[in-house]
């Protein structure tokens, strides 16, 4: 099993229920994908972006631990571009 970072950015100005129910359906995307998660954690919260992703100014940033095989991540990026609530998203595999 390879552990990965995920990263993923939402509208720091939404409502608190709407950043719940995307954080629940990155959860629901990681179980369909078979992918087990270690850790989750808001990581900045209210962060200036350098610049504006759809207009948005301010994000709020989640980081989640990951541990599972790399073809299960082609399956979780799919389902991750399909959600509009996340503006960006960035896996990166830890250690060597």
């Amino acid at each position: 099993m390879n552990k990965y970072e995920l990263v993923y950015i939402v509208d720091a100005h939404a409502p608190q229920h709407t950043k719940d129910e995307i954080a629940r359906q990155v959860s629901d995307a990681l179980a369909k994908a078979e992918i087990k998660t270690v850790n989750t954690q808001v990581w900045l919260d209210r962060h200036k972006m350098t610049f504006p992703i759809n207009k948005i100014w301010e994000g709020t940033y989640y980081l989640l631990n990951l541990e599972t095989k790399g073809l299960s991540l082609a399956k979780l990026h799919g389902m991750l571009r399909l959600n509009e609530g996340i503006l960006r998203f960035i896996t990166i595999k830890v250690g060597a």
